[in-house]
């Protein structure tokens, strides 16, 4: 018997490759399915099931494409919603037989409807590991709130009372040896504050996870509801991608990975209704960008601010990206759903300048000499980290306007003031100010280094440390 973790820091996702005797089952895998088909190959073993803790809000999955391409049968818990391809609808306590061992599902609504975990029984009938999918994080459990935005008769709070009863009635009663293998860590938006450890025992975790704790259900509905923040819009949008089906991830890379010279990539930005979404590190950017594009490097959080930010699914994109990086780009936007890319810049930024087209800059300053502009007088500086980490920590006098809510406060900024723009490190920030930039806000300045570099330098009066109760 063989299990393995996948996981995918962007998405701080976790898929699951489990083997015995020459048989394979992943679990919540991702878009990209090629490396799983891949791993079971060199195991010479055939894919038998693709199980899926629950319809995902975060990413899309790669059930329907891993299923077409190795005929492994697609299995999710307990679900009277009409599913756009072939898939078993589980019982609860129906188990799977995987080469030498069994997969057990066991039902536990609450983070969803048809949320389940999937308890692994080896070759002598011992049970040895949980799958957890978004139903028990490590130090945290799944929001309640987010399949209320798919079922109207849902609330957060009888989804709550489901996961209360999950939580205890099929899960606690489990051994406490069983090792917990959970869908995501920090960094999730599908838990408010996740650790950033991967798995545990089940054991420490009844011990330590403050929602195994004794409390009625009422308090547990009030401590997993306090924190939470609107979800990203994109989540619905997924899950319905994940209940009714989606275009194959082979066609979505093949119309992503155009290569448009610099006279065709501006003719397609003219004629259609694409976003330009570079993806080029924050200080590439800033130096030279296309004018009205905005900055989502491909070396961050990519695909989770993408689907933050461009509230629809379907909307067309055009990219700019590092030599190289092409289709990284397009299967990471892919992931989380986008797949209307219409093609990538031929030869980038250096292309679009050799050609002489018009380029636009972004102004920055180090920290020391953001601290000389504050000691000649007052200095407008804007917080965009989450409100979490701001009411934790920050700059006094510093305006605080989440990132994730930039749409929604965007009449807060004034045109005609300057305004010095941090967040944790410079990434979050350019990203801001592209944004604000591409729609007319001219008088944004980003500081580098972020609030970690202002921190460190000493020259700024920094609020004490309050530790945050969510990670939203």
């Amino acid at each position: 018997m063989r299990i393995e973790q996948i996981y995918t820091g962007c998405l701080a996702q976790g898929a699951y490759y489990i083997e015995s005797n020459g048989e394979a089952a992943i679990i919540d895998p991702l878009r990209e399915v090629q490396p799983y088909i891949d791993r079971a190959e060199q195991d010479g073993a055939k894919i038998k099931y693709i199980f899926e803790t629950h319809f995902h809000a975060d990413f899309v999955s790669g059930h329907k494409d891993l299923a077409a391409k190795t005929g492994a049968k697609i299995v999710f818990g307990p679900t009277s919603m009409a599913l756009g391809f072939d898939a078993i609808v589980g019982a609860d306590g129906q188990e799977f037989q995987v080469g030498d061992i069994k997969v057990r599902l066991i039902h536990t609504p609450g983070h969803t409807m048809e949320s389940s975990v999937f308890l692994l029984i080896d070759e002598e009938g011992k049970e040895q590991a949980l799958f957890t999918g978004d139903t028990l994080f490590i130090g945290d459990v799944g929001r309640p709130d987010l399949a209320q935005k798919v079922i109207a008769d849902l609330t957060q709070d009888k989804l709550a009372g489901h996961l209360y009863e999950s939580l205890r009635n099929k899960i606690m009663p489990l051994s406490d040896h069983l090792i917990v293998y959970p869908a995501h860590g920090a960094g999730s938006a599908c838990g408010k504050n996740m650790s950033k450890e991967t798995t545990d025992t089940l054991g420490n975790q009844k011990k330590t996870n403050y929602a195994l704790q004794e409390m009625t259900k009422e308090e547990f509905i009030k401590e997993v509801t306090t924190g939470l923040t609107p979800p990203p819009a994109y989540f619905p949008q997924n899950v319905m991608m994940n209940i009714q089906g989606y275009d194959s991830i082979d066609e979505v890379l093949d119309r992503g990975q155009r290569a448009l010279a610099p006279r065709e990539f501006e003719a397609a930005a003219n004629e259609t209704g694409a976003v330009i979404l570079d993806t080029r590190k924050p200080e590439d950017f800033a130096a030279a960008f296309i004018p009205n594009s905005i900055n989502i490097g491909i070396e961050g959080n990519f695909a989770p601010w993408v689907g933050t930010l461009i509230p629809d699914v379907r909307q067309e994109i055009l990219v700019v990206a590092e030599d190289g990086k092409e289709e990284e780009v397009i299967t990471r936007l892919a992931r989380v759903g986008y797949d209307h890319a219409l093609g990538f810049l031929k030869g980038g930024m250096a292309a679009w300048k050799a050609e002489g087209y018009e380029v636009d800059t972004i102004q920055t300053v180090t920290v020391d000499q953001l601290a000389s502009l504050m000691s000649q007088g007052e200095v407008a500086l804007l917080d965009v980290r989450k409100s979490s980490e701001h009411l934790s920590e920050h700059v006094i006098g510093a305006e605080n306007i989440p990132l994730d809510y930039i749409n929604q406060h965007m009449a807060e900024v004034n045109k005609d003031k300057t305004y010095y723009v941090h967040c944790a490190g410079g990434y979050r920030s350019m990203i801001f100010n592209s944004i604000l930039r591409a729609r007319g806000y001219e008088n944004l300045v980003d500081i580098q280094g972020g609030f970690d570099s202002l921190k460190a330098s000493g020259k700024f009066k920094v609020s004490d440390y309050v530790c945050p109760t969510t990670l939203l």
